[in-house]
């Protein structure tokens, strides 16, 4: 059982999707094909209404001190871009998968291995002055003041240990070949746009996740502000 609380801002719902028994190897049926038609959507431009969304989800970030501009624009740009210059990167199963949803839904997904978390509780809350992680293998560092930051809880960290945010997610708690389990949040504005609601976006993810291995099974919920979930 997974415990997943909402301290973060009002304007904010999050999609928390689960899923145990994967293998890294192993994709969907045709997801390529699915994968190439959006890639191919995403190449012609977005229209009206998918940029004016792609600009509004740009507020889930902004709280206090933290713009998202430059560097700090959600991660779901960075694969819109990419995609437009045939850079769309691929990983492994469940990342390609999250990638996906994150293109197709034009909202910013993060995902990291549970056994490396090490913790069955979990907290979004606003990053604190002087937080940060490294993202890459080179050692680059994000500061994570009044960013959005999903966070392990544990016994000697009551607060939460940050290691993921809608921008970049940490070194630490990345997926290998070896991953099994993994957790994954959907970062939502309190209101759907003019494409899939919420919990369409997380019901494909399940659909998808479940796909990626012989044994692999995947669970949903959405969590609102000031609440918290198990599942």
């Amino acid at each position: 059982m997974i415990s997943v609380h909402h301290a973060g801002p009002k304007h904010l719902r999050l999609g928390f999707v689960k899923a145990e028994g994967l293998d890294t190897t192993i994709y969907p049926n045709e997801f390529e094909l699915r994968l190439e038609g959006l890639l191919q959507s995403r190449r012609e431009g977005l229209s009206e209404q998918e940029d004016s969304w792609r600009q509004s989800v740009r507020d889930i970030l902004r709280n206090a001190t933290y713009k998202p501009t430059g560097r700090g624009k959600p991660a779901s740009e960075y694969l819109i871009r990419a995609s437009a210059e045939d850079k769309f990167p691929r990983i492994n199963a469940p990342v390609d998968v999250c990638n996906y949803i994150s293109l197709y839904s034009l909202l910013p997904v993060s995902l990291w291995d549970l056994d490396k978390a090490s913790s069955s509780v979990y907290t979004v809350r606003l990053g604190l002055e002087g937080e940060g992680y490294e993202f890459n293998t080179v050692g680059q560092r994000i500061g994570l003041k009044d960013l959005v930051v999903g966070c392990t809880v544990t016994e000697n960290f009551p607060d939460g240990v940050p290691i993921v945010n809608p921008v970049k997610d940490s070194m630490d708690t990345k997926t290998s070949e070896s991953t099994r389990r993994i957790g994954a949040i959907i970062y939502a504005r309190t209101e759907d746009g003019p494409l899939e609601s919420l919990e369409s976006v997380c019901d494909l993810f399940c659909d998808l996740l479940s796909m990626c291995g012989l044994e692999s099974k995947a669970a949903s919920c959405i969590v609102l502000p000031g609440s918290t979930v198990r599942i």
